[in-house]
């Protein structure tokens, strides 16, 4: 790593393509935070690893108050409120890496890490992980190289997570959702249902339900759909594919149904939105 600047800093950079692979770079960077710097209320609509390398500051997810410093690691989930401030006399400096996809659930978890454990406190990795994160951001870029150098870069990071974890317990809720959630991002183009998916996990419908509320802080369909929106968001961007054609692939077999669902969550029609990411020349 290099010589941190003593001076207050902010490094990140964050990409376009989020694609819904395994596992996909959302943004990076580090920063040199100002005293009583804050970040939220708020939700991020990906998961977001910070290691602090010097100075102090809280967290706050789910109503708790972590008091956190250099070594520590946090991590926020998707669509999970939550706060982190710069101590006042001490503010911390640190670096991050936002990411998603189906892998990424899995790795978090059997790192021991979830919304009731947020958090790891001097990480005995942490200086490699600084470096992994550094080398990440290093390889930041917009080109097809440079996405797949950054994914690369992101797993070994994430790979420092795992050497010293606990194997997680085959019981476990964790479990049953990583399960849930590879099954999702495998089959979210077919009309699969909630009960299909818990057949799959090998569970009940409600026990499902009670795990994803517990783990991710959304219902199995509120996942689901907001997956297949997602991918819905990338054709309508990527392709020139008629609505019902876009509908069908993400999983809905009626067009008039996606069009109700992608308006309640955007606000606006699917053909508005596409409408609105083109160049004002080439719209219809």
């Amino acid at each position: 790593m290099p010589e941190n600047k003593k001076n207050p800093f902010k490094d990140s950079f964050k990409t376009t393509d989020k694609t819904g692979a395994a596992l996909s770079v959302y943004n990076t960077g580090r920063q040199k935070c100002t005293p009583l710097y804050q970040w939220g209320p708020g939700v991020r609509d990906h998961y977001l690893l910070h290691y602090i390398t010097s100075g102090r500051g809280c967290y706050e997810i789910d109503h708790r108050h972590y008091e956190l410093g250099a070594g520590d690691l946090f991590v926020s989930f998707p669509s999970v409120p939550i706060t982190y401030r710069a101590d006042a006399q001490d503010p911390w400096e640190y670096c991050w890496a936002g990411f998603n996809g189906s892998d990424a659930l899995t790795i978090l978890s059997a790192a021991g890490l979830s919304r009731q454990s947020p958090v790891i406190c001097h990480f005995a990795r942490g200086e490699a992980l600084a470096q992994r994160l550094h080398d990440l951001y290093e390889s930041r870029g917009a080109g097809l190289v440079h996405t797949i150098e950054m994914t690369g870069r992101l797993y070994t990071a994430l790979s420092l997570l795992l050497k010293d974890a606990p194997p997680v317990g085959a019981g476990s809720g964790e479990l049953y959702v990583r399960q849930a959630v590879d099954y999702m991002h495998g089959h979210y183009m077919y009309p699969i249902t909630v009960q299909d998916i818990a057949v799959y996990a090998g569970i009940s419908r409600s026990q499902l339900y009670r795990s994803f509320i517990r783990y991710l802080g959304k219902s199995p369909k509120e996942y689901l759909t907001q997956l297949r929106l997602s991918q819905a968001f990338r054709l309508l961007r990527d392709t020139r594919l008629p609505i019902t054609a876009i509908a069908i692939s993400v999983g809905f077999d009626n067009s008039l149904y996606f069009s109700r669902v992608f308006q309640k969550a955007c606000g606006i029609s699917p053909g508005a939105w596409r409408s609105a990411q083109l160049p004002p020349q080439k719209r219809p």
